[in-house]
């Protein structure tokens, strides 16, 4: 779908790591060509025509976003990518208000990014990081959060899709239970804002975090979204130019509105830009045209995979794009290096998400994480190559 957008895909390539970053289309790539080329200028500085098209670029990207994720305006912080969004979440906003003995609920199979933020609190606060129980298709269920919750819970954060077992969480009863309870819900979408439709009202969570990167936009700029009042209430992590108002001495320091004041110092301006021309790409696709499409091709890639005895997958139940599997004797890097001579691009290893090994029992695995502009052709390539665990073996010698 839309693969003549894409410069990438004109290449002798098969490109299945679209979970570490995606291709971008050509109208990204123009957008921000034209703001270096055509008016290159700083944002919220200048008094001259080309700055004030910079600040109408630059606003009217944080609106597009806002709309693809029904949020307001001002409620759209950029960052440099989720994981900025996720520290300054965990730093900014509870490192203030946790107490020893508050206690945050992860699982075993986050990102690093919602990991190790509130590892780091554990050290400075005393928080205590506990793990909701997968259960045996790895997943997310509502008993099982259930049964994690106790009366020192405070927070819950998990990714809305996670980047290995490929598992799209229960996000909206979730955000109920947690708040009948007086618990705040922390959101990684870094997957699933790519992947699915996002609807930050009807999901009612307090955060949310994401990468322009994964979503066809370029790399080095992200969203942290926020409810407004919760936004108001994060202690700026950067101080600088641009945030403030004025400052004559240590007792006159006054500050920006939100969300201005979380955006301290010249912004990544081609990067917002890039990321609005992505947000109006895939909402002219469909994001619902897009989780279709996925579904489709995972479920053909399954059909194919689990005719193979020689492989092994870790998360046939998911319904997302992302399929890791290993290969019965094979160590996983070996596996993607022997693809790679065929130009097909996967991921092998543990995906940043290191504690996952912890429940499924394996360290590493070869992860195919699928995008709209992947092809069923492409997937009977990647089968066929699997196929011969001899051709493997010998070609990886």
């Amino acid at each position: 779908m839309n693969r003549e957008d894409f410069p990438m895909l004109k290449q002798d390539i098969i490109y299945f790591d679209n979970g570490a970053t995606t291709f971008k289309p050509k109208c990204v790539i123009d957008a921000m060509s034209e703001y270096y080329s055509n008016y290159c200028a700083n944002a919220h500085r200048g008094d001259y025509e080309i700055s004030y098209k910079v600040d109408l670029a630059y606003e009217s990207a944080r609106k597009k976003v806002a709309d693809f994720i029904n949020a307001s305006r001002d409620e759209i912080v950029f960052t440099s990518g989720a994981t900025e969004s996720l520290n300054m979440i965990a730093n900014g906003f509870f490192a203030p208000i946790l107490e020893p003995g508050d206690e945050v609920l992860i699982t075993l199979s986050e990102h690093a990014s919602n990991v190790l933020p509130w590892f780091k609190l554990a050290k400075t606060n005393g928080i205590i990081v506990n793990y909701i129980e997968l259960d045996s298709n790895l997943h997310v269920s509502m008993a099982n959060l259930k049964k994690a919750i106790t009366p020192h819970t405070r927070v819950i954060s998990l990714a809305g899709l996670t980047n290995v077992v490929g598992d799209i969480r229960p996000l909206k009863e979730i955000c109920e239970f947690a708040h009948s309870n007086n618990i705040f819900v922390v959101v990684d979408g870094a997957q699933s804002v790519a992947h699915t439709k996002t609807d930050v009202k009807a999901m009612d969570c307090d955060f949310l975090a994401f990468s322009a990167h994964k979503m066809c936009g370029p790399t080095g700029v992200g969203v942290l979204y926020g409810k407004s009042e919760l936004l108001e209430s994060i202690v700026p992590t950067n101080l600088g130019g641009g945030m403030n108002e004025s400052f004559d001495s240590i007792e006159e320091v006054y500050l920006k509105d939100i969300p201005t004041r979380l955006e301290a110092g010249t912004p990544n301006i081609a990067g917002v830009i890039g990321l609005g021309a992505a947000v109006d790409y895939l909402s002219n696709i469909g994001m619902n045209e897009i989780e279709l499409c996925l579904i489709k091709l995972k479920k053909y890639l399954v059909e194919k995979l689990v005719t193979i005895p020689h492989i092994k997958i870790i998360n046939e139940e998911c319904e997302s794009g992302i399929v890791a599997f290993n290969v019965d004797g094979i160590f996983a890097q070996d596996v993607a290096y022997y693809l790679n001579k065929y130009h097909i691009c996967v991921r092998a290893g543990n995906h940043c998400a290191k504690m996952l090994k912890n429940a499924i029992g394996v360290k590493n695995t070869v992860r195919i994480s699928l995008y709209f502009y992947n092809t069923e052709k492409e997937i009977d390539k990647l089968v066929e190559l699997l196929q011969d665990k001899n051709k493997i073996l010998n070609e990886m010698i």
